[in-house]
């Protein structure tokens, strides 16, 4: 069985972010070499503007106003399995860029798949894509769990499944520090070096993309095996059109 993973690095730059997220679709790739497919997605450089709330979506089977870098990603985002971030703490949560494309992601879903929705009835459809969450902060105490559960609600809230990898180095995500470092290679030096924190970072990263990648494969062979029962339930209309050529 084919999984897709997207790794999106949320970070305005190329580095620490990136790093762990490249350990982490490493591991993802491993779990079942060749029938795991990659896509990555980058921030840096990409124009995501805000959500101002007009119901063009809604309107237009989830088409944004905005004419910016959202589409590329979001059809990405849509066709994928499983998805890792890999973003910096910013302010004890994620980037403006990679936030501003999940709150016109949300409400260009509710356009998308109006359609196929039972009547009189807006929800979003069971997606059932895992969510993996890897974050890195400067210092040791700023914010990496809240961010981690920023990603976490964005999860549930789209209806997906958020998973962890494994303790003790990863409880809810995986986290690290750059140890009051700045520089964008400041996690592969470190863990050049030795540092016990930088490697433990490295570890859960890995962890989180193997088991991202292992929870997929038995969600999707559990939602194949009951399609017939679970087509009777308009919500997972989407789901079974997107496996459908899976078995």
């Amino acid at each position: 069985m084919i999984i897709n993973v997207l790794g999106i690095n949320g970070s305005p730059r190329i580095g620490n972010s990136q790093y762990l997220l490249d350990h982490a679709l490493e591991s993802a790739s491993e779990v079942d070499q060749g029938n795991v497919k990659i896509d990555t997605y980058a921030m840096k450089g990409k124009t995501m503007n805000p959500c101002i709330a007009c119901s063009h979506c809604v309107k237009h089977h989830g088409d944004c106003v905005h004419d910016d870098d959202f589409a590329g990603l979001n059809d990405l985002w849509l066709k994928s399995d499983v998805i890792l971030y890999s973003v910096p703490v910013y302010h004890m949560s994620i980037p403006g860029q990679l936030k501003c494309f999940i709150d016109r992601l949300g409400n260009s879903m509710f356009g998308r798949f109006k359609s196929e929705m039972p009547e009189n009835m807006d929800t979003l459809p069971k997606q059932l894509k895992v969510v993996g969450t890897i974050v890195q902060g400067i210092h040791l105490f700023s914010g990496q769990e809240h961010t981690i559960t920023d990603l976490i609600n964005h999860a549930l809230i789209m209806q997906c499944i958020p998973v962890t990898g494994d303790l003790w180095e990863s409880y809810i995500g995986a986290g690290g520090w750059t140890s009051n470092r700045i520089e964008r290679n400041s996690l592969e030096e470190l863990v050049k070096k030795g540092d016990m924190d930088s490697e433990a970072a490295v570890r859960a990263a890995r962890a989180v993309g193997k088991r991202s990648v292992e929870m997929s494969l038995i969600i999707q062979s559990g939602i194949l095996a009951n399609k017939k029962l679970l087509g009777n339930d308009r919500l997972y209309k989407p789901l079974l059109d997107r496996l459908k050529d899976k078995g």
